[in-house]
């Protein structure tokens, strides 16, 4: 091998490995530094307390409301009492004895001053609803429903990163051992151009045997390059996704299990826990108390209220007013312009819609389940029926370099022995990564994420680059 064809091998084979040293993460870090960085996450938790502060604003409907209140009126001219008006309404009898004691004309040359023209007063005033129909109670679980509502859909976007980062995650490791496997074709086709060299410097092969030694070396460097790139492309991903400055690299490997759990298990959990079927149930919730709300609307309204006078005006209706006063009030609605029936029948509509939703949901989430679960299966079928064609390739590429350094086979022979093991390999390994990216949705729908890591402990085959 040329010193040309040493650095780039050398520089390729660097490239992860080297820089891995500092910025490697097992995949059980890198989800617990998702749920830390995560953008999306973040926003979702942000409206999760949004929520919950609107919920807690909803407890104080069952107090009362207490207003300071000041008024400044200004009339056209001031109220005034005259003797005569005051004579004009007495009766009678009143009036007959007024007379008698000669006061009629002393009176009617008086007047008085109810209140001047300018007018100002401030009070204190109190309502305190003791029966709205259930209508309280119904804005408050409402309030409740959004922020189930809310937390449901933070627990969706925690399961959407979570498929996502094992789909970054695991490509990075799959391009890395797609990289291994070109690096080693291309080291195996180096030492067999080289022989090809020596051989036809010996007068063994024929030219036409060489060259086709080198355009097959030629290609594998190109491939080998191409599979770089696919590799920085996947870790440039992968540290976007966790929001690092500096690249991040996988720990853990391409790997599958024996068996799964049965499933059943999958299917019932991800019934029970999926955050999907919780929005569907918080929405069931809001429009159920809004069929109540609606139905408040129907009822009387009961309240207690009060009044105490801060201060008022010198004047006569001032004294006359009292200082406080407290009372019970009853609103009963008689003609309602807001289509009281008609909101009732369409918050029944809405309970309806979402329980349609929800049985369709149910019945898709089950299928959905399932399509991974045999995927996953597939996926280790397929790793596991490899072993023996990898065995055969292996085999079958030793053979064929022995029968061409004898003169047994041709270079093509060699050729075509290289890249059908690195076939193998690459096919094994996209197996191993269909099976991950399948196991980590079935752990997604089911909130079983956590548990990724006993998965891990359980590997029974690990599908390992060159370089491990």
């Amino acid at each position: 091998m040329n010193y040309k064809s040493k650095l780039a091998l050398l520089s390729t084979a660097i490239l992860y490995s080297t820089s891995g040293i500092a910025g490697e993460i097992s995949f059980e870090n890198a989800w617990t530094l998702l749920q830390d960085k995560n953008s999306a996450i973040a926003a979702q938790r942000a409206n999760v307390d949004r929520y919950r502060q609107l919920e807690g604003s909803k407890s104080s409907l069952n107090l009362p409301s207490v207003t300071l209140g000041a008024n400044y009126t200004r009339l056209d001219d001031d109220v005034t009492l005259s003797g005569d008006q005051i004579i004009d309404s007495l009766d009678s009898t009143s009036a007959a004895m007024l007379s008698h004691l000669g006061l009629t004309s002393l009176l009617s040359a008086t007047t008085s001053t109810i209140t001047e023209k300018d007018l100002f007063n401030s009070s204190i005033r109190a309502v305190w609803p003791i029966f709205t129909g259930g209508r309280i109670t119904a804005a408050q679980e409402i309030a409740s429903g959004q922020t189930d509502e809310a937390v449901a859909y933070l627990a969706m976007e925690t399961q959407a990163q979570y498929e996502d980062l094992a789909k970054y995650y695991f490509s990075v490791v799959l391009a890395n051992d797609v990289l291994q496997t070109r690096i080693s074709v291309e080291q195996g086709l180096t030492k067999h151009r080289d022989f090809a060299v020596k051989l036809e410097t010996q007068g063994q092969i024929a030219k036409v045997e060489r060259l086709q030694a080198e355009a097959s070396l030629t290609k594998a460097t190109v491939e080998r390059k191409r599979a770089q790139k696919d590799v920085e492309i996947a870790v440039s991903a992968l540290t976007q996704i966790l929001n690092q400055d500096e690249k991040v690299y996988p720990e853990t490997s391409l790997f599958i299990n024996e068996n799964l759990p049965p499933l059943s298990a999958f299917t019932d959990q991800t019934l029970t826990t999926y955050p999907g079927l919780s929005i569907l149930d918080a929405k069931n919730k809001q429009a159920s108390q809004l069929i109540v709300a609606e139905k408040g609307r129907y009822y009387p309204e009961v309240y207690l209220y009060g009044n105490y006078t801060l201060y008022e005006d010198d004047s006569l209706a001032s004294e006359l007013a009292p200082d406080w006063l407290v009372g019970v009030g009853v609103s009963i609605p008689l003609i309602d312009n807001n289509g009281r029936s008609e909101s009732v029948q369409a918050a029944h509509s809405a309970v309806l819609q979402v329980h349609h939703l929800r049985h369709q949901a149910t019945r898709d989430l089950t299928v959905l389940v399932e399509k991974t679960y045999y995927e996953a299966e597939q996926a280790i079928e397929e790793v596991h029926g490899l072993n023996s064609s990898l065995e055969l390739a292996q085999e079958n590429l030793s053979l064929r370099s022995k029968a061409f350094t004898q003169g047994l086979s041709t270079s093509l022979d060699v050729v075509d022995a290289e890249l059908y093991l690195a076939s193998i390999k690459t096919q094994q390994q996209v197996a191993s990564f269909n099976y991950l990216i399948s196991l980590n949705r079935l752990l997604a729908l089911s909130s079983e994420m956590n548990t990724f890591n006993q998965y891990v402990s359980n590997a029974s085959q690990t599908v390992k680059s060159e370089d491990q």
